[in-house]
């Protein structure tokens, strides 16, 4: 159910959000998924935190460069996503889930497509650090926007009782005097 005083609104609200996701993924998939011409490669990094402990290894201010651009990479997914969902009336931690889930699974095919790409070097640590900054972005954001949407003046749901007692809507329609085709 997508809430709001005016339909048109909510399709606005969500084109917008559309478009800028898209736009916003087409930009990562060009930082992230062409071909880079270096004359070495390091090895691809599956050891879960050894990138970031190599980051803190060459001092505060390399790591807060490296670590900073791998939270931030994905970190407008936490907004644009439930932007482009357009849901203002929804469960904080349901739509945390299916955002941060979403944000991995984009990073994972970022870096399952790294993997062909000349250049680009697996790092298991990009997934963690990418969707880190899914779930910061999306539980500093999110919440207080829909708050303040709500406050706005945006119209409480529609409850339907979920009680095993259906409302009563009449008789299901019978067809009678159809017989079987020869």
């Amino acid at each position: 159910m997508r809430q709001g005083t005016d339909g048109r609104a909510v399709i606005r609200f969500r084109a917008v959000g559309v478009s800028l996701l898209l736009a916003h993924l087409l930009l990562v998939g060009w930082l992230t998924l062409r071909p880079l011409d270096v004359p070495w490669m390091d090895a691809a990094n599956l050891s879960p935190f050894a990138g970031i402990r190599a980051d803190l290894s060459l001092g505060p201010a390399a790591a807060f460069r490296r670590i900073g651009g791998g939270l931030l990479l994905l970190a407008p997914l936490g907004v644009l996503l439930p932007m482009a969902g357009g849901r203002l009336y929804v469960s904080p931690w349901l739509s945390l889930a299916r955002t941060v889930a979403a944000g991995s699974l984009i990073s994972l095919a970022i870096e399952l497509g790294q993997t062909g790409v000349p250049g680009q070097v697996v790092d298991v640590d990009s997934l963690f650090l990418n969707t880190a900054g899914v779930a910061l972005a999306h539980a500093l954001v999110v919440p207080a926007c829909r708050a303040r949407l709500r406050r706005r003046g945006g119209p409480e749901p529609r409850v339907v009782p979920r009680s095993g007692h259906e409302a009563p809507q009449g008789s299901t329609p019978t067809i009678s005097g159809v017989g079987m085709a020869p």
